[in-house]
């Protein structure tokens, strides 16, 4: 356990730099916006098209392995939205809130950490994880906010979650490399360069710039945000690897990156989304801030549990 932990400290001790920076207004609000959109459309993406283009769609999909991660992270999902039902809220915030239960920071910390730690045999895993959250439960919470808003489905609903997934650089990225693979067409050396050189920038970047941005983010609401916290941080990856290791049996090593992943804290993008849609901004921004703290501790214990299976 120990020893995981010293592994995983460099990562948050980034995204520690990056909250003193921030706290101190030495990296203000306006160069956190600019550095997370430059990691988010450029470095990122350089890196996911760079892992995605040396592997084959037959090596990333797995359906007991999407199963799996369906039916655990459904199960928490159903169980925020109850419990929110049950404060009686209303359809927009309870998917908000199961959306902060469900959607760990695959992109940003999962993707470089998890392929660093456990090895470049996790990328598969990882970039299938990130491709079911952002495709199901990123078009969910939108279905869901503007089906209420609208009192019924149309056809204007499911034109806005088809641009944005289209818009989405990191969905783009990842089927650029996988399709650039089919074609079995060798990356020429120069292009080769170029994605490895600003596909580096990413990790750094992208966790200076969650620490940056939680600067900016209140700790308001804090009963409700420490029970999303805890279903982020216990009850996702208690509920995935219950499928994946029982009812859906993955691969032992697969299995392990998935639970690692579903372990992570609450993703920015659900802030992105609560502040776009006006709905509950504030419980979210605290979800992300109590979650991201205690995650120093409960990834590194996770990741401890899984190299032991």
């Amino acid at each position: 356990m120990l020893e995981i932990f010293f592994k995983t400290l460099p990562f948050f001790a980034l995204i520690g730099l990056g909250y003193g920076a921030g706290r101190t207004r030495f990296f203000p609000e306006e160069a956190t916006a600019w550095l997370t959109k430059f990691v988010f459309y450029f470095a990122l993406s350089a890196m996911l098209f760079r892992f995605s283009a040396n592997l084959s769609l037959r090596e990333v999909f797995d359906l007991p392995f999407v199963m799996a991660y369906l039916w655990g992270t459904a199960f928490v999902y159903g169980i925020a939205t109850l419990v929110s039902f049950l404060r009686r809220r209303g359809i927009e915030e309870a998917a908000v809130e199961a959306q902060c239960a469900v959607i760990g920071n695959v992109g940003f910390l999962g993707v470089p950490m998890l392929v660093m730690l456990l090895g470049e045999a996790a990328i598969g895993p990882v970039m299938l994880v990130l491709a079911v959250d952002l495709i199901v439960f990123g078009s969910l919470i939108v279905i869901l906010i503007t089906g209420a808003r609208d009192g019924r489905m149309s056809i204007r609903i499911l034109r806005t979650v088809g641009l944005g997934l289209l818009k989405n650089p990191m969905i783009m990225s990842i089927t650029a490399g996988l399709t650039w693979s089919a074609l079995q067409i060798p990356i020429p050396d120069p292009l080769n360069e170029f994605v490895s050189i600003l596909g580096a920038a990413a990790t750094p970047g992208a966790l200076f710039a969650i620490g940056a941005s939680l600067a900016t983010k209140s700790a308001e609401k804090m009963a409700v945000a420490g029970w999303l916290s805890f279903c982020k941080l216990v009850l996702h990856p208690a509920f995935v690897a219950v499928a994946a290791l029982v009812l859906f049996p993955v691969e032992p090593y697969a299995a392990g990156v998935m639970i690692a992943a579903a372990s992570l804290p609450v993703a920015g993008n659900v802030y992105i989304l609560a502040q776009h849609y006006g709905v509950a901004p504030q419980r979210v921004s605290a979800s992300i801030l109590i979650s991201t703290g205690l995650s120093i501790f409960t990834v590194s214990a996770v990741i401890a549990w899984i190299t032991r299976l």
